[in-house]
Formats: structure tokens, sequence, C-alpha cells
């Protein structure tokens, strides 16, 4: 069990069950609030094997540096950080993925993620991974047809990829939402039930790349949708994209950085990883970086 002291109260968060309790009734000095987000992500890389339309990554070939990253997660380890979340780009080809993984895993508390196009998972790569992830994401951007066109890549082969993804750790898809694949969403949510998913991550698309993101039609679809869904698979959406989505967020004096930020794969932290702009990193602590961020 990990202890998070923030505005919210006491946070006690289990990595290995995802169980969270918060005690909101206790009030915390601010003195002891953690001086990090709940929750980081990490772009390893800005490398990818695919060229989907919609993706914000730059098209450069960045890669962080596996000691910075060690510096980075056990800096956030100690300043109460609940866990973090490896992408990219596509972070199963960052050359040590593995090690990082396993390191995030054995020697800090926090809560590792992943989040994977997952068709560079082998049988290798799935015993090396599994046991040193706690939750894995895969994308999943159309069903069938919608999702070949968009990726270039073999639905079926998908398929087996999310099969493989399955026995690393508990499964989670990340779907993301605009004209092309909205009409996708009730079978991929059917097909996110059967395979035994967990949670149903919707990502309404955001401006990126010349991009005009998510427009107001589909927008209004999917609140229609999530209006009427009443389905077994959890349901979650981007904090970008919430919208006026009706959504439950226990942690309500936990906003901005004290939720969340993005390291981009330059080393720059970000309040998200859509963001233009940012504050490299550099020889700075992550809180030096962050304090800098708030002032």
């Amino acid at each position: 069990m990990k202890i998070r002291l923030s505005s919210s109260g006491i946070h006690i968060f289990n990595r290995l069950t995802g169980l969270n309790i918060l005690l909101d009734e206790l009030k915390v000095p601010s003195t002891f609030w953690a001086k990090v987000p709940r929750q980081v992500s990490i772009a390893l890389t800005n490398i990818c094997d695919l060229d989907c339309p919609f993706c914000f990554a730059p098209k450069n070939n960045a890669m962080l540096n596996y000691d910075l990253v060690i510096k980075w997660i056990n800096e956030l380890d100690n300043n109460g950080c609940l866990g973090i979340g490896f992408g990219g780009g596509e972070p199963t080809l960052h050359p040590r993925i593995i090690e990082l993984c396993r390191y995030a895993a054995k020697c800090t508390n926090l809560a590792v993620t992943l989040t994977t196009h997952a068709h560079g998972l082998n049988e290798k790569m799935v015993a090396a991974l599994s046991g040193h992830i706690h939750f894995i994401r895969v994308s999943m951007d159309g069903v069938g047809a919608t999702y070949t066109s968009l990726r270039n890549k073999s639905f079926d082969t998908f398929l087996h990829c999310l099969q493989q993804a399955k026995d690393i750790a508990p499964l989670g898809i990340n779907f993301l939402v605009n004209a092309r694949t909205i009409p996708d969403l009730e079978l991929a949510v059917a097909l996110a039930t059967d395979v035994g998913a967990s949670e149903f991550l919707l990502l309404p698309e955001q401006p990126a790349n010349g991009n005009d993101g998510i427009d107001s039609e589909t927008i209004n679809r999917l609140h229609s949708w999530v209006s009427g869904y009443n389905g077994r698979i959890l349901l979650s959406v981007s904090e970008l994209g919430s919208g006026n989505l009706p959504t439950c967020d226990p942690c309500v004096n936990e906003k901005g950085l004290d939720a969340y930020a993005h390291i981009d794969a330059t080393g720059i932290l970000k309040r998200s990883s859509f963001d233009s702009e940012g504050i490299v990193i550099g020889n700075s602590s992550i809180v030096e970086t962050i304090n800098q961020f708030r002032n």
C-alpha cells in the first residue's frame, strides 16, 4: 500500500489490486502535501513503426536516456506520485523498456502502466514484462476495416496481439473517438468486454499536427452514447476530452499539476501530452521544474 497526502485528504493505493481508498474527511496541512502529480506519463520515445493520421507525437527520433528516467521515477516515487505511465511513440521500441519496467516494479512503489499498439509484443517480451507491469493499455481505434484503414495493420493480427497483452497484466482499451471511429464504438466495447478488459478509455480526438480534432456533431453523438450506456465494462475518459460528460472525480481538489503531468521524449515537462510548451527538466529535479511551472 502507498499513502499520498494531498489537498484531497489521505489517499491509500494498492498497485497490485488497483484499490484506492480516499480519507477525504481528514484535512492534511499544506506543508505535507505531495510535491509531485498523482500520475505522470513518460514518452520514452517518439519512434513508432505505424503512421496513424491522428497521432499527436512529434515525428522525430527522440528517445529518453535510461539513467535519466530512473532518476525521475525515483524522485516521483519519493515525493508522493502513485503511478507512472510509459508511452511514446511506441514504448516497446525503446531498447531498455524491459529494464525500465522491471526497475520501476521492483525498486519503487509506483504503479507501472504501459500504453502500446501491441504489435511489437512477442512471446519473449510478454514473458519478460509479465509481473513488472501493473496495467497495460492497448490502443484500438475502430474495429475491423476501420482499424485496418487507420493503422495499416490487419485487425485479425491485432486481436492476436490483444490476447498476448492480456498475459502481461490487467488490460484496458484506449479508443480514440472521432467521426471515423464513433460508428464502431458499440462493437469495440463488446469486443473489449469479451476479451476481459477491465476499462474502456474514451479519447475524444484533440487538435494536433494540423488535425482539427473531434467535431461538434461527433461530440454530441458521444455524449448521447455515454448517457445511454449500460454495459459491464468501466468507462473512463481523458480529462481534456471529458467536456460535459458525467464523470466521477473523488480527488476534486487536485487539479492541473497536482493530478497529472507529462514528460515528453526530449525531457520536457508539460501539463499534458498535447501541450506545445513546457519546461526542460535538464539537471533540475522534477520538483524544482514543477515549482517553476506553478510560479
